[in-house]
């Protein structure tokens, strides 16, 4: 089926490019029409924190739902001073006049509860009303700062996480000039390295498009598209790699260009299907944790990868249709301009101007290179080394005359690697882990200052009445509130019903932690208010009392998602353990996957958590320390598994095959490791640059994601395939195909790299003559 999937796009090319120029084109159009509707809220689980805020949604509306920020001020004068109060209450009052703002003054708090003890600090509290995406948000908050009065010894900052400074992405241009560089090194060719980015960018951009789309539909997060286009560039040009490896492949062994694409479409079009469903299902996996925010995620990231999967088996085989020969054919032209092509995206990516001088030369070189003789003529390329002489094979069996030495070295590696996974601290980040060049990071700090740590994370307890009179048992509440160990201030007890504030139907009580809000003990008092002081303060005064806040929130989210973890992950192994024994028939090369994948998991969550939490390279990445994201360990779990398989696929597959051609145990994993060194190394380095450049992203999150994927995929590429795989498999010698009669039974059989022989007449319309041996699923030449 593949392979006439495959004939019928390279014949029809024109049609098939067409269609999907249409397709990108239609979704970005149609996004356009409908609008986007990104939600970042998270959803918060059944808890106590949810209906907390239900209770102030119905009774205090979004006024009372704290979402927006802070502008904080501080003056040496002091705040009362009369110039800065002039100049402050101005700018409140035109920050009032900005649509769906409401600002509450600290002049007009009698209690003086938003001004510091010494009286140099104060904030206004910025109350943001109606649908506000991270995009708005950025224009509040710039048209606040630039609403901020500029008078000696004044300083304003303008605090929360929506309004904060935020830059347009562009970490995926820096993966490009990358991918390019990588790409010409590894193949020497220019429209070997093209076609795969060129595929590559198609899915991301129809996913980008379709994410736009769901977004109407579903609860989809801003970060979404980001996400997707990081794992969208590593795949797709991963799946476009290994295709178009094997069409040079085919060709190289006399196949003409129809043929090598039927060849490489039927065989590594397997692999990536397989591969790249495999990738869906797991993130769709987390479907089941039943959260729209992280299903948002899975369900947007999904949509990338089966846009780029189905990309790299229709829309690549029409690419190969224009360019047949030519993928083997590199003028110097042609590389040179690659190279300043490369130079401009880099540029475009860091933001240093100078260098996007490469586009222009690019077209420069392109031109002259009609006229210019030697810009024509070929690069000239070095001919094959036999597999056997290759430093893969020579390092496969240095690996294996010394296997117990291999997979103990490995494995130490990586389990010191994974030490820090021991401290990990699931949780959410705050305003107080943006870099100090930022004024959301500034205010945070001016807040701590004067107010104390626990200000920026303030606990929220709200009181339902059951009749008239609940104001003496709400002051009671508060009053015991109050007197907890860890609570550093509790605000004025503020009823729902400002007109009967005594029989008012709800209130609202403001509490000050002692202790910031990623400090464990903010967690432990939030447990000890809710267990204990509450119920006891509440008994009797018939109040339904809710402990609510983003804080609190966050809690209460962070535990739900950790009871439900192990169950994901168990469900991914067991997928993962599943899948490789009915592809392999085999019970032992399962088993070693999925423990390696475990190792190479664990040590790319070890470098996350000595980065992102203990905050080690803090200054080089912009970070600085903080819990880790609970969603954050599953998403990476589910890709990871994916590329994961991936790899283990390609390599396998080809130590399986010469295992059944050789019958020698020791041989087929050299050899295997060998023909797929190189595309695995090349593939994998694209992926590590492309996804490590979004460390460059300002978002937090994006740069965790970004750095995880990129150890992973480091780690799995290198020590897993290249020194744990040979060493195990060693080990094991023939064992390692060994599966029960029963078992093999029982099992279906998935064929994931196409029939060991040539595609039949009428898909190829006859054998090439100039074929010196019979072209393998997997690309190797059998004599």
């Amino acid at each position: 089926m593949l392979a006439r999937l495959g004939r019928l796009c390279f014949r029809r090319r024109r049609l098939v490019v067409v269609a999907w120029l249409a397709l990108v084109l239609g979704v970005h159009a149609a996004g356009q029409v409908t609008g986007t509707s990104y939600d970042d809220a998270f959803n918060i689980p059944a808890s106590e924190s949810r209906d907390g805020f239900d209770l102030i949604d119905e009774h205090f509306g979004d006024v009372g739902n704290g979402f927006g920020g802070t502008i904080v001020f501080r003056s040496e004068r002091g705040v009362d001073d009369p110039a800065v109060r002039r100049a402050m209450e101005e700018m409140f009052a035109r920050a009032a006049e900005l649509e769906g703002v409401v600002v509450s003054s600290p002049y007009d708090d009698p209690l003086g509860l938003h001004t510091s003890p010494d009286g140099t600090v104060a904030y206004a509290e910025v109350n943001l009303v109606g649908e506000v995406d991270q995009t708005r948000g950025t224009e509040i908050g710039d048209d606040l700062r630039r609403l901020a009065p500029e008078l000696d010894g004044l300083t304003v900052e303008i605090g929360g996480a929506i309004l904060g400074e935020f830059e347009p992405p562009n970490a995926e241009l820096i993966g490009l000039a990358f991918a390019i560089v990588v790409l010409i090194l590894s193949f020497g060719s220019v429209l070997a390295m093209g076609l795969p980015i060129g595929v590559a960018l198609f899915g991301v951009a129809t996913g980008a498009g379709i994410i736009a789309l769901v977004s109407n539909l579903t609860s989809i997060p801003d970060l979404t598209t980001m996400l997707g286009a990081m794992i969208g560039l590593g795949v797709g040009i991963d799946y476009a790699l290994f295709i178009v490896t094997r069409y040079r492949e085919g060709t190289h062994h006399g196949h003409d260009p129809e043929e090598a694409t039927l060849l490489a479409i039927d065989s590594a079009g397997r692999a990536v299907l397989f591969a790249g469903t495999t990738v869906v299902i797991s993130l769709l996996g987390m479907l089941i944790i039943g959260l729209p925010f992280i299903s948002g995620m899975a369900i947007g990231a999904s949509a990338t990868v089966a846009m780029t999967m189905a990309a790299s088996v229709t829309l690549l085989p029409a690419l190969l249709g224009f360019a047949q020969h030519r993928v083997e054919v590199t003028r110097w032209r042609g590389l040179i301009a690659a190279g300043f092509v490369a130079l401009a995206l880099l540029g475009a990516g860091i933001g240093v101007q100078p260098l996007l001088v490469g586009a222009p030369l690019a077209v420069v070189v392109l031109l002259a290179g009609v006229a210019v003789a030697p810009l024509r003529r070929e690069v000239p390329r070095r001919p094959p080394r036999p597999v056997r002489e290759t430093l893969p094979h020579r390092w496969s069996r240095l690996v294996q005359s010394r296997p117990w030495v291999g997979l103990l070295a490995g494995a130490a590696f990586l389990v010191v690697l994974a030490v820090p996974v021991l401290d990990l601290q699931l949780g959410f980040s705050d305003e107080g882990n943006f870099p100090t060049s930022t004024t959301t990071r500034r205010a945070y700090d001016l807040l701590a200052e004067g107010f104390g740590p626990g200000v920026n994370g303030p606990l929220v307890v709200v009181a339902e009445a059951d009749g008239a009179g609940g104001a003496v048992g709400a002051q009671q509440v508060a009053d015991a509130v109050a007197a907890a160990d860890g609570v550093a201030q509790v605000f004025p007890v503020f009823p729902s019903d400002l007109a009967a504030p005594t029989d008012a139907p709800a209130f609202l009580v403001q509490v000050i932690p002692s202790t910031s809000p990623q400090d464990p003990a903010t967690a432990a008092l939030v447990e000890r208010l809710r267990d204990d002081v509450i119920p006891a303060a509440a008994e009797g005064t018939g109040l339904e009392v809710r402990l609510t806040g983003a804080v609190a929130a966050n809690i209460d989210f962070t535990e739900y998602l950790e009871g439900r973890m192990p169950w994901f992950f168990g469900a991914v192994l067991a997928l993962s353990f599943l899948l490789l024994m009915a592809v392999f028939r085999s019970l032992l090369v399962p088993i070693k996957a999925v423990v390696m994948n475990l190792l190479s998991i664990a040590s790319a969550y070890g470098v996350v958590v000595a980065v992102f939490q203990w905050g080690w390279f803090g200054d080089l990445f912009g970070i600085a320390g903080a819990p880790i994201e609970p969603f954050v360990p599953m998403m990476l779990f589910a890709i990871v598994f994916g590329l994961s398989m991936d790899y283990e696929v390609f390599l396998l597959s080809r130590v399986k095959e010469e295992f059944d051609r050789t019958g020698d145990p020791v041989g087929s994993v050299a050899d295997g490791l060998a023909a797929t060194a190189r595309v695995i190394t090349a593939a994998a380095a694209i992926m590590v640059v492309v996804f490590g450049s979004f460390v460059f992203e300002d978002d937090r999150i994006i740069k965790l994601f970004g750095l995880g994927l990129a150890a992973a995929v480091l780690l799995d590429a290198s020590v897993v395939r290249m020194l744990l795989v040979p060493s195990t498999m060693a080990l094991l010698g023939r064992r390692n195909w060994w599966l029960p009669a029963w078992l093999d039974r029982l099992l279906p059989r998935i064929d994931v790299e196409g029939p060991a022989h040539e595609p039949d007449d009428d898909l190829t319309q006859g054998e090439s003559p100039a074929a010196e041996g019979e072209l393998s699923a997997s690309g190797a030449v059998s004599r």
